[in-house]
């Protein structure tokens, strides 16, 4: 069985003596720390590096938030919020996680396309602005504020009639239950005027994980166009306008980082542009996995080790149930592996053609399919890379009734 091309351009942690280090922490002595096996492990430094090199080429006056579902563990989100300029909510729980980092309501947005009226009620209250996702939500959020006595903070979130090309997941154009179609948006600012919500402008997000920079400049230059149109109906000025983000990171063999260089100029040109158009406009970047993805690591323990009709597999008390997208089951047509090493022997000693699965019942927990890599036996641990975004809150814990994994912050 032939190899797999390696993934050892994606080791981004330190390698001391050839054992991978978290937080400047040998991951061997982490995992005595954390106490068992499986833990996820998030690099608060990489975390601070990631955004300092995004904020020093990003052109000034473009405001960086994060999106909160991406990686919504509290410690994390605490960490991150004193970093960015403002988070985004899919959920009153996450509502909850962004208020608790001190974070001010102004600086919160809430977006989904399921509001509850419990949702909307407590957002309201709470003073983080609405990004409306229907003309149904938007007479709720209007009932929501006159039973309160409040005046809700709203914004309009549009599905544009174009898409992010080249994105791992598309989140607009053509029919979408998130936001309003852009045909619809006029009456929806024209509602929005005459019930006095206070409008503050709108959420434009048009798809996620993208590696090509042509890509994401075509979008953008889409969106300030659509933008520019709508805000010829807005009821009031546009005080903010959130471009979302879809900025993506290499997980799998042959892909290569999203150049920003290009980006960033065209956003400095836009951002000129938009002041003129606009005035003093609030001009959002709204980011999760870029911010996340690349400083966490799940890491599981070989629990068994065996051969089958010519197969190695390792056997881990991780798999599917916590990292369901390192499985290939969460966004993946065709199946491929995340970066996946053995954690005390990374670069060096004997290699070993393996497959990694986990403990279920299934033939979909697999983390590795026929890769090379360092020799490991029962009671080593394997650690799976990129895995700071959309990993244990996206997993299914309760699939056969395995314990759920930590979560560390170094």
């Amino acid at each position: 069985m032939k190899a797999k091309l390696a993934h050892a351009s994606l080791v981004q942690f330190p390698v001391v003596e050839d054992e991978l280090v978290i937080g400047g922490v040998p991951i061997g002595q982490l995992a005595g720390r954390v106490g068992r096996t499986p833990f996820y492990a998030y690099d608060r430094s990489a975390i601070s590096s990631r955004i300092a090199d995004l904020r020093a080429t990003l052109p000034a006056g473009i405001s960086l938030h994060y999106a909160i579902k991406a990686n919504p563990m509290p410690a994390v989100v605490g960490h991150v919020a004193q970093l960015v300029d403002g988070l985004d909510v899919a959920s009153v729980g996450e509502m909850h996680v962004a208020l608790d980092t001190g974070t001010c309501s102004s600086a919160i947005s809430f977006a989904g396309p399921g509001k509850s009226s419990a949702e909307l009620s407590a957002a309201v209250k709470a003073g983080i602005c609405l990004n409306i996702e229907s003309s149904g939500e938007l007479e709720r959020v209007v009932q929501t504020g006159e039973t309160l006595g409040l005046g809700p903070r709203v914004a309009v979130r549009v599905n544009p009639d174009f898409e992010l090309k080249s994105s791992g997941m598309k989140m607009s154009g053509g029919p979408k239950p998130f936001g309003i179609d852009a045909e619809q948006v006029p009456a929806i600012l024209q509602r929005i005027g005459e019930t006095g919500l206070d409008f503050q402008g709108f959420h434009i997000f048009s798809g996620s994980q993208n590696l090509k920079a042509g890509s994401l400049i075509e979008a953008h230059d889409k969106t300030f166009e659509l933008a520019y149109r709508l805000a010829d109906h807005a009821p009031s000025p546009v005080n903010t306008l959130n471009i979302g983000g879809g900025f993506g990171i290499p997980y799998f063999p042959g892909e290569q980082r999203l150049d920003l260089a290009p980006i960033c100029n065209n956003l400095a040109e836009h951002r000129d542009a938009c002041r003129e158009r606009l005035g003093n406009v609030e001009l959002v970047l709204e980011l999760g996995r870029y911010l996340v993805a690349e400083a966490g690591v799940y890491v599981c323990e070989v629990v068994d080790k065996k051969i089958s009709r010519g197969t190695t597999y390792l056997v881990t008390n991780g798999g599917l149930h916590h990292h369901l997208a390192a499985s290939g089951n969460f966004g993946q047509v065709i199946r491929k592996d995340y970066p996946v090493v053995t954690a005390h022997r990374v670069h060096g000693g004997p290699r070993e053609l393996v497959s990694v699965v986990g403990p279920l019942c299934t033939p979909l927990d697999i983390l590795a399919d026929s890769m090379e890599l360092g020799q490991a036996d029962v009671g080593d641990l394997i650690a799976v890379l990129q895995s700071g975004a959309y990993g244990f809150t996206a997993s299914p814990h309760l699939f056969l009734g395995h314990p759920a994994p930590v979560e560390v912050l170094v």
